[in-house]
């Protein structure tokens, strides 16, 4: 029996590993993706972090998700997976979270977190810092991943075409997927093209939010070589190694002032984010991220920026308020067989995956 037809549209890290996680099941997968190489877009355009619990201590589920899922990504991808030493803090005012709530959550959730040792406690301003722990998190090397996602995609046969915009997925009873260069019929089409998810699946529009988000790079002093802070839970910030070629560097976000744009509804007319990204302003916030952040570690104040990046970022609306990170899959009930999927972060895939094989199981 001929196996089925999938074609996955989006060539980020989700877009990429369901694309393996189909053909290893049977499926004839074909992978467009519009920009030129794989994760190209919100796949390499973030802080890098993989998460491991200690971000979520108002959303259990989403913490232990992480806490279950970093160790499989470390196992699958460890040429990807950067060291770090992470610290994580908790800020005397203004904080949804108390330090001694933030020690209950990590003991509840059974994420190792231990008291910071004296001189790296001893960076942060005590008038502003409550408690200051070590944490078990990495970071990502995003064009390492890239690299072994392409190897295995070529390796497991799966067709893969860059620079292809699909316009458009159509029909009920079989599905043709419309590109700017042709269309081509599948049995399933796989939606993971994250910002831009809405464009094939409008009625995905009323429950989403977007933001223009600023992520700055700089040059930090050696005391903070190798070393991942984030301050919390409210407008504070992170600044985390990032790996990348050349000199190394932070990352710096704050949830002041990394977002310059938010919308929620139609408000982007159907252009999608390549879109609204080009008319955003990218004036950049640096200057005021560093003289906050400063507040609670001083050494950044000695920091220099190099250049800042623009990505959108895309939450569902019932996420706003508990900082959760679910999982979006969702089938269009009008076009049987046109599956999105939207992730909170790279490590859960796997829960998007065991929910996309539930689905679609293997090809006929």
């Amino acid at each position: 029996m001929t196996p089925g037809s999938a074609v996955i549209v989006g060539g980020g890290f989700y877009g990429c590993r369901l694309a393996l996680t189909l053909r290893a099941r049977g499926w004839r997968v074909t992978l467009l993706e519009r920009e030129e190489r794989l994760l190209a877009r919100a796949s390499r355009w973030n802080q890098a972090r993989l998460h491991n619990g200690y971000h979520y201590p108002r959303s259990d589920l989403t913490a232990r998700r992480s806490l279950a899922n970093l160790p499989r990504f470390r196992a699958e991808f460890p040429e990807a997976v950067r060291s770090i030493t992470s610290l994580y803090a908790v800020a005397r005012e203004g904080s949804r979270t108390s330090a001694k709530e933030f020690e209950r959550f990590a003991e509840r959730i059974g994420a190792p977190a231990r008291p910071a040792p004296p001189e790296l406690a001893g960076l942060f301003a005590p008038r502003t810092v409550a408690g200051v722990w070590l944490a078990d998190e990495p970071v990502f090397d995003a064009d390492a991943l890239a690299r072994t996602l392409r190897a295995r995609l070529d390796a497991a046969g799966v067709q893969v075409r860059t620079g292809v915009e699909v316009l458009a997925v159509e029909g009920d009873e079989g599905l043709a997927v419309r590109c700017d260069d042709g269309s081509l019929a599948a049995d399933r089409v796989v939606n993971c093209t994250y910002a831009d998810a809405h464009r094939l699946d409008p009625a995905l529009t009323d429950s989403m939010r977007w933001q223009v988000a600023e992520i700055a790079l700089l040059e930090v002093p050696s005391a903070l070589d190798g070393l991942g802070v984030t301050v919390m839970d409210g407008p504070f910030f992170s600044t985390l190694p990032f790996p990348r070629p050349g000199a190394p560097v932070h990352s710096l976000s704050h949830v002041t002032y990394t977002p310059h744009l938010g919308w929620s509804g139609p408000e982007d007319g159907g252009r999608g984010s390549r879109s609204v990204l080009a008319r955003a302003s990218h004036r950049s916030q640096v200057g005021r991220m560093l003289r906050d952040a400063a507040r609670y570690l001083p050494l950044l104040a000695d920091a220099r920026p190099v250049e800042s990046f623009f990505e959108v970022k895309a939450m569902q609306l019932r996420s706003v308020g508990d900082d959760a990170r679910p999982i979006l899959l969702r089938e269009d009930p009008a076009r049987p067989g046109l599956v999105t999927v939207v992730g909170g972060k790279l490590d859960n895939v796997y829960d998007a995956e065991e929910a996309l094989l539930a689905r679609l199981g293997s090809a006929a």
